[in-house]
């Protein structure tokens, strides 16, 4: 199956799916590798990672184009959903980004209705675009999806500008333009999670930021049960990979006297990025004198 057929199955059964967030090739395939079923390449963790910066609009289309290739090939057996931001521009803009995210193997793009320089969701200073020109993004992105073998998110940020009840409103009107799965970042309680699932007909997706994000991170059980299909956890893997760089950074200084952080033996780690297949290859390839 491609992708997008993956991931079309996977949101027709009824269970809820954990989605770490994933940002280089390395976190994708640790999340392929860990046994998850569908991974989400964040915006936020690639801007980080890639240019050690905050999601505020600084990375580019094709820096992010870039990113979503080198994730959905490390993450290959499993499908991938990628932040697709603003679509980088107008209504022509975000065609061309569902086109050629889909080239680059994703199974689903995400597309957003913040003014553009957009901001991470959890964070102050959003601005979202009238209602009228957030439903035309989105119906160039589903009109776009007809040429290309991949699924669209729609999101809106309107709850932190405009409250709940706008925010849902646009959730309707992204799925009355086919949008396959609908996203309203940043409820600020169960209730309101409640509420957005149960107005919704599409598969919804629940964004949470332990230790500091707005929405309640609540078990995955209850998840489900109120009517989630997807729960993102965008920053985790970015989180901890620096939680714990620091703690070898801070055992590395002279004169630390700490003991080294846990860490992958250096066996383990030519395993995980594939130096045996790769010594493999060459023995099977090796010209003999």
């Amino acid at each position: 199956m491609s992708p997008a057929q993956k991931l079309r199955a996977l949101l027709s059964q009824p269970k809820l799916e954990v989605m770490p967030g994933c940002y280089d090739g390395l976190s994708a395939k640790l999340v392929a590798d860990a046994g998850y079923k569908v991974t989400f390449m964040s915006g936020f963790a690639v801007a980080a990672s890639r240019l050690g910066l905050p999601d505020t609009g600084l990375i580019s289309f094709t820096e992010m184009l870039d990113s979503v290739r080198n994730c959905c090939n490390a993450a290959a057996k499993i499908p991938l959903i990628a932040d697709g931001d603003t679509g980088y521009g107008n209504a022509l803009n975000v065609q061309r980004t569902v086109r050629e995210y889909a080239r680059a193997g994703a199974a689903c793009v995400m597309i957003e209705d913040q003014v553009s320089p957009k901001k991470c969701g959890h964070t102050r200073g959003k601005l979202v675009i009238s209602r009228e020109e957030a439903r035309m993004k989105i119906r160039a992105a589903v009109e776009a999806r007809g040429d290309a073998d991949i699924l669209v998110m729609a999101r809106t940020d309107a709850r932190a500008t405009h409250g709940f009840d706008e925010a849902l409103a646009r959730c309707k009107e992204f799925e009355a333009e086919g949008a396959d799965i609908i996203f309203l970042e940043a409820p600020e309680s169960e209730e309101e999670m409640t509420r957005f699932c149960a107005a919704m007909t599409k598969p919804c997706m629940a964004n949470l930021v332990p230790a500091g994000g707005k929405t309640p991170v609540l078990p995955h059980d209850r998840l489900e049960k109120i009517g989630y299909k997807l729960a993102l956890f965008p920053v985790m893997l970015l989180s901890s990979s620096i939680s714990a760089q620091q703690a070898a950074l801070k055992a590395l200084q002279p004169g630390a006297g700490a003991p080294f952080p846990p860490a992958v033996s250096f066996t383990d780690l030519q395993s995980i990025v594939g130096f045996p297949a790769y010594w493999d290859g060459e023995l099977r390839y090796q010209v003999k004198e």
